[in-house]
């Protein structure tokens, strides 16, 4: 069976009862011509539940509303909770059979799926529930054990935040998408070596943009179906080695920078001080670096490997239905809604990631800020390249935290000193075999 546990995604769960007004909806719509409506028939009550802020209740309060008006024979009862404990009060509610017909998921729909309550949501595509113009990556994701029980909320796709100002002061081109692994170690020794001390040219990543390195090679982290690992471990020497030799070069930041500043903590980033030149983030983040730097940022695709740039778009969030619902077609009205109503787009914005639908992300990039813009158009020209150079999904595998972990006590042994990279990585290799319970 396939497991999963979300990277970098909150897990989310939920409360409630079962909708229980009215019957199913399922009379033709009497509405007005041209998108008025729709009236005559029964009502319908379904209950949603996210997590969040008060900020993301009110933006999402606020489409449901419009929903209401749109469709007045469904009354939508909106709840929210904060991501702490949001995972217990859900499993609580589903095994006394009282979750609500809709709720978000994050990384871990694997799991809920393999429990059998989520509701399959391919009797109304194409009806109900349009996805014609979803991106390939995000149906993928939502897609498990041959049923789609998952439609993404709002996608991210990692990349390279780049400091404008840092490659103007040292005279280096801003590279583009397109470049290699070999322009980016040259590019980090060259800024690291223009700018002089206390300036470095990149953030190690050696743990973070592992699966990408992966991937370019026709590999993975893990396979899910499998539940294995899958990967040798000369794959782990040969990128072990690549930051190694950066390091000795000077190109990276020093461990002991790494570890007192870390890239993943936006308030701590070298990035937003000026001192780094390029990092890898989500593209969710790219904002929220920018608002606390004057200098320019911008972000590029990460280098290319024989295989491409092994990125696709990243599910952030996503709404799923219960299994046991009363009312499957008006669930997948509203996740209809959710993603393809303009309406929609305009009130919920990027708050949950880019919209999964491309003219809901072009509606968007017309109204948006220069920030939100760059987001935007580096979010498009991922989507573009993956009709080229797809890649399938992939999730993190299961025990991901103490994986992670692993790897990075190998990442610092090796930069302090402690161990040779053969040693180190034959050190994190035989952990991951005994995390993960098998051989590749």
């Amino acid at each position: 069976m396939r497991r999963h546990l979300g990277v970098g995604m909150m897990a989310l769960l939920l409360a409630g009862t079962t909708a229980c007004s009215g019957g199913s909806g399922n009379k033709e719509n009497a509405g007005a011509a041209g998108g008025g409506p729709e009236t005559s028939m029964d009502q319908v009550e379904l209950r949603i539940m996210w997590w969040g802020d008060q900020k993301r209740a009110d933006r999402t309060n606020e489409a449901l509303r419009k929903f209401e008006e749109k469709h007045p024979h469904i009354k939508v009862i909106g709840e929210f909770a904060p991501s702490s404990g949001y995972f217990d009060k859900l499993n609580t509610q589903l095994a006394s059979g009282t979750a609500p017909d809709v709720f978000f998921l994050g990384g871990n729909v694997i799991d809920y799926s393999e429990k059998g309550v989520l509701l399959d949501l391919q009797p109304y595509v194409d009806k109900e529930l349009k996805l014609a113009d979803m991106d390939k990556a995000m149906l993928e994701y939502g897609t498990l054990d041959g049923k789609l029980v998952h439609i993404s909320a709002g996608a991210n796709a990692r990349g390279m935040a780049i400091n404008t100002e840092l490659f103007k002061k040292a005279g280096v081109p801003v590279p583009a998408d397109g470049w290699t692994w070999e322009d980016y170690s040259r590019i980090s020794q060259e800024i690291s070596e223009k700018l002089g001390k206390g300036y470095y040219g990149t953030y190690n990543f050696t743990v973070e943009g592992m699966d990408i390195y992966l991937k370019q090679r026709g590999k993975q982290l893990y396979d899910i179906e499998q539940g294995k690992l899958s990967f040798e471990e000369q794959d782990a020497v040969d990128w072990f080695n690549y930051w190694n030799d950066m390091y000795k070069k000077g190109g990276i930041v020093t461990p002991d920078l790494q570890v007192s500043n870390p890239p993943g903590d936006t308030s701590k980033s070298l990035l937003v001080t000026g001192k780094v030149a390029m990092s890898l983030i989500p593209s969710n983040q790219f904002t929220a670096h920018q608002n606390l730097i004057q200098d320019t940022l911008t972000m590029v695709q990460v280098p290319r490997g024989p295989k491409g740039t092994g990125v696709v778009f990243e599910s952030s969030q996503g709404l799923s239905g219960y299994a046991k619902t009363e009312h499957p077609k008006e669930v997948a009205t509203l996740m209809n809604y959710w993603i393809n109503d303009p309406d929609a787009a305009r009130i919920l914005g990027s708050d949950r990631g880019v919209p999964v639908t491309s003219k809901m992300r072009e509606l968007l990039m017309q109204e948006a800020s220069a920030q939100e813009q760059i987001v935007y158009d580096y979010t498009s020209r991922v989507s573009e390249a993956t009709l080229k150079e797809p890649f399938a999904v992939s999730y993190n595998p299961p025990n991901f935290t103490e994986f992670s972990k692993l790897a990075e006590t190998a990442v610092q042994e090796i930069g302090f000193g402690q161990k040779s990279v053969e040693q180190g990585v034959a050190d994190f290799y035989n952990g991951a075999l005994q995390i993960f319970g098998s051989t590749p």
